[in-house]
């Protein structure tokens, strides 16, 4: 019985874990905002890897590309933009389209990092075919997500106190409920 959960807050329960929160945030961001394929990397060393993908299939955990051939490292050194419509259009973009990347049409990165704001990977999203102009208005919702991403990256790292740290939850019942967010008309 404690396993269940109520009805009408599974959608937004917390998620368990960092790779659950990225899973969830590259699976909103597909739904939301589209592009081909989401994929959250980290840097290490000479490698940019992929730690997770939505579509999973597209990049599955574990694949490298070399840092520097990536777009992430051309945006993180501002050779590029962190959203690109048309890749090709893209000086520092259009000279790496070549590989793996061969076939990236337009690119979005945002940088994840650390507590102490060192590069930990990046969140980008890739397209098969060149974006209008008007997807530029998507970056903030990107950069926004991937903010919160380095805040659940910290705050899971650090690993916070228990339950009993914090107050209890408070039930709103008829009995100490002090606002209806329900009006009649």
């Amino acid at each position: 019985m404690d396993d269940m959960v109520p009805h009408g807050i599974g959608d937004v329960a917390p998620w368990r874990d960092w790779p659950s929160a990225v899973d969830g945030a590259l699976e909103f961001l597909a739904e939301h905002v589209g592009w081909d394929v989401w994929v959250v990397t980290r840097v290490q060393g000479d490698r940019q890897v992929v730690l997770r993908a939505y579509p999973s299939a597209a990049a599955p955990p574990g694949t490298e590309l070399p840092w520097e051939d990536s777009f992430c490292r051309q945006m993180l050194s501002g050779n590029a933009p962190r959203l690109a419509t048309v890749t090709a259009a893209v000086p520092a973009y259009a000279s790496r389209s070549t590989g793996p990347l061969d076939g990236v049409a337009a690119y979005v990165g945002v940088p994840l990092v650390t507590e102490d704001v060192k590069v930990f990977g990046t969140l980008c999203g890739i397209a098969f075919r060149a974006k209008p102009r008007s997807a530029a208005r998507e970056l903030p919702l990107v950069e926004m997500v991937a903010r919160m991403l380095s805040t659940l990256l910290v705050s899971f790292q650090s690993r916070p106190p228990g339950p009993e740290s914090f107050p209890p939850p408070v039930s709103l019942t008829p009995r100490n409920a002090t606002h209806s967010f329900v009006t009649s008309a």
